[in-house]
């Protein structure tokens, strides 16, 4: 297998890993006190859920495009909710800054590259198909 052959693949489990990691955040969040804040909490288990079981489909191998639609909108959902929460406030939740610290730098770059890879390896995708 040529490196133009290996670059879907590794787009592909750094796409899973960066979107496992954006999981695990927001799993630990909720574990370590977000479960007692009236609907942010399940909202940040239901965001874990989403990314562990949408991390586990990609490392399966290469999905629809549907599911990679999925993948993108959970990653944008992460973010979208942090900003607001930090502008407007979410169900009456707001927070500041860069807090809680480190986890909402870790989340910020973990959905950031997650839609990075993503983004470059629909490219490499749709790249792919036109050649063949």
């Amino acid at each position: 297998m040529n490196t133009r052959g290996l670059l879907a693949p590794a787009l592909r489990w750094a796409t899973a890993a960066t979107l496992a990691v954006g999981g695990y955040v927001h799993a630990r969040l909720y574990l370590d006190g977000y479960r007692f804040i009236h609907v942010i909490g399940p909202l940040f288990l239901l965001q874990a859920a989403a990314s562990f079981a949408l991390a586990a489909l990609l490392s399966i191998g290469t999905p629809p495009l549907a599911l990679r639609a999925a993948v993108a909108g959970t990653a944008l959902g992460a973010l979208g909710g942090f900003a607001a929460s930090r502008t407007v406030g979410v169900f009456g939740f707001t927070e500041r800054g860069l807090r809680p610290e480190p986890q909402a730098v870790l989340t910020l770059l973990a959905e950031t590259c997650t839609l990075l890879f993503l983004a470059a390896w629909q490219a490499t995708l749709t790249r792919r198909s036109r050649t063949a």
